[in-house]
């Protein structure tokens, strides 16, 4: 069987078919989204970037804050890399250069002066020999020597020196030949200290005639000034005791055997002459 519309049913059906369609219309998502669809996440802004809201939160706006900005790097970019340390400049200490290893031949030439200590047996304080023979003097020393690359110098030296015989000679001249050695420490300066030492023998007379003779040992000290690498000066000062045979003086007196100590002082100048290099 057929149902059939009224006439009065159809107008209100279409009136309640135009209000579902408005307020499906109405309750549609925007953009084509689908109701009922999870929102999408904001894409994270790439390391190191800033944003607005963080330059405003970490600086107060103020994006002038190197310190505050660090910070946000630090905390946006990760763990942010120190910069490196300031490389302070390697200190160069001053050092003395190496020593040549030079050898020379040095000689040169010295004023010399002995000063009597005591004169022993050769002068008696009393009787006839009072008069003192062998008193002090100056005089000139001619030497010459090895200079090793070392600290050490080997040579020999002449020496004559007028001595004051108490009018007993007419000129007494004491001679001297001796083997010297120095031992010169390396200070790192120009004036350097020494210590010498030698043996030798000596004669003493009357104008340059030998009339007794003997031996002699000494040791002392001095200075060398290097004024250059071909050149020193140089100043010393020794003990000598000298042991001096008996003889009869030119006033015929027999002079007994002796030992005499003086100190002898010299103001030296001598140059170099280089041997060889090691």
């Amino acid at each position: 069987m057929r149902l059939r519309p009224t006439p009065g049913a159809l107008p209100v059906a279409i009136i309640a078919a135009g209000a579902l369609l408005s307020s499906t219309a109405a309750a549609a998502p925007p953009g084509g989204k689908v109701e009922g669809a999870l929102p999408r996440a904001a894409p994270a802004p790439p390391a190191g970037a800033r944003t607005a809201g963080a330059v405003d939160q970490g600086t107060g706006g103020d994006p002038a804050a190197p310190e505050a900005d660090d910070a946000i790097e630090a905390q946006e970019g990760g763990a942010a890399t120190a910069p490196p340390p300031p490389v302070s400049p390697r200190v160069q200490l001053a050092t003395r250069p190496p020593p040549l290893h030079v050898e020379y031949a040095q000689y040169g030439v010295a004023l010399a002066a002995e000063i009597s200590l005591d004169a022993g047996a050769a002068c008696p304080r009393s009787g006839p020999l009072y008069s003192c023979i062998l008193g002090s003097g100056g005089g000139l020393a001619i030497r010459s020597g090895y200079r090793s690359p070392g600290p050490w110098y080997f040579g020999g030296a002449y020496q004559f020196t007028k001595m004051d015989s108490s009018n007993l000679y007419r000129l007494g001249i004491f001679q001297q030949l001796r083997a010297e050695m120095r031992y010169m420490p390396d200070i790192g300066y120009r004036a350097a200290p020494y210590f010498s030492a030698g043996i030798g023998g000596v004669v003493y007379g009357n104008e340059w005639g030998v009339e007794t003779g003997g031996a002699l040992i000494f040791g002392g000290v001095g200075v060398e000034l290097e004024v250059s690498r071909r050149a020193v000066l140089g100043v010393s000062c020794v003990y000598r005791p000298v042991l001096l045979a008996g003889w009869k003086d030119t006033a015929n007196y027999e002079r007994a055997t002796a030992i005499a100590q003086f100190v002898g002082f010299e103001l030296l100048i001598e140059v170099r002459t280089e041997l060889g290099r090691r």
